[in-house]
């Protein structure tokens, strides 16, 4: 419950702030590939970046409970 509490939490303001969080996939570091039939994006920089954040909020999580 509380895991889709949270995922609602982020959708909704992944939809209400969309237009403000534009730079998250355009990072330095992302690879973007498109030629005629095939478009590959690899955001690399972007996952490392949520991957820090949400260590950092689990980290302070754990030290307060």
């Amino acid at each position: 419950m509380i895991v889709a509490v949270l995922l609602l939490i982020v959708g909704a303001l992944l939809f209400f702030l969309g237009d403000k969080l534009s730079w998250l996939g355009n990072l330095p570091g992302d690879i973007r590939i498109e030629r005629e039939n095939v478009k590959i994006y690899i955001p690399i920089t972007t996952m490392i970046l949520l991957s820090v954040v949400l260590s950092a909020i689990i980290w302070l999580l754990r030290k307060l409970g």
